[in-house]
């Protein structure tokens, strides 16, 4: 079953608390926390704190995804506040495993996540140890943006190596997703879509946002 991530980048922070709350009765499966340091990204967003404030609130899992560097100086930080998944970029640290090992010491998932000009070969050594892949569908850094179509031949290729192991690692989407290019992602072997402004700018409303991107998604034949 295809799921779906609100991003509160697209949310509106004065009111953080009260729209995880609503996407979360509105059949989000987990929300992504997106964190930015003004050195990985152009662009710094949320802390620990945003964590620690939104994991008593909700029940669904809350995953930080980490667009900073060096990623290993966060990494206990989010897992103490809370945070169910740890996504770490592989570009932004030069000791991958150690940090995934990190992670799940403090009993977490780890996901790794790859930005659009990096190459898939660079999670050869790391897919078996991961529970989620992230597929970087645009350039890090800022919410609102287009989806980049190259990005569909790397899910395809994650996709084939995962299933070339027999791995059931999820495989993720972030970035220009909607109801046009949910159905494209899905497709090329996603399974898990992260959308920020299709849902909190929806004027329909969170419930059919979401709704829209799982029915968009549902008849799609997924990884061809």
């Amino acid at each position: 079953m295809i799921k779906i991530v609100p991003s509160i980048l697209s949310a509106d922070f004065t009111r953080l608390g009260e729209q995880a709350k609503a996407v979360e009765a509105a059949g989000a499966d987990r929300i992504q926390i997106d964190v930015m340091d003004g050195r990985f990204v152009p662009n710094i967003t949320f802390g620990v704190q945003a964590v620690q404030r939104l994991r008593p609130l909700v029940r669904i899992p809350l995953e930080a995804h980490l667009m900073v560097e060096p990623a290993e100086d966060f990494i206990e930080r989010f897992a103490k506040a809370g945070a169910d998944t740890i996504i770490i970029h592989q570009e932004a640290t030069q000791h991958l495993h150690r940090a995934v090992e990190h992670i799940h010491l403090l009993g977490k998932q780890a996901g790794v996540a790859l930005n659009p000009a990096t190459p898939v070969a660079m999670l050869s050594e790391i897919l078996d140890r991961v529970e989620m892949v992230l597929i970087m569908t645009v350039n890090p850094g800022f919410g609102g943006q287009a989806f980049i179509p190259d990005t569909l031949r790397k899910i395809r290729q994650v996709r084939a190596q995962l299933q070339q192991r027999g791995r059931t690692c999820d495989v993720e989407v972030d970035g220009g997703i909607n109801r046009q290019t949910a159905a494209r992602v899905v497709e090329a072997g996603a399974d898990v879509l992260v959308a920020g402004s299709a849902i909190f700018d929806a004027p329909e409303g969170y419930l059919a946002a979401i709704e829209e991107l799982r029915s968009s998604a549902a008849n799609t034949r997924h990884g061809g």
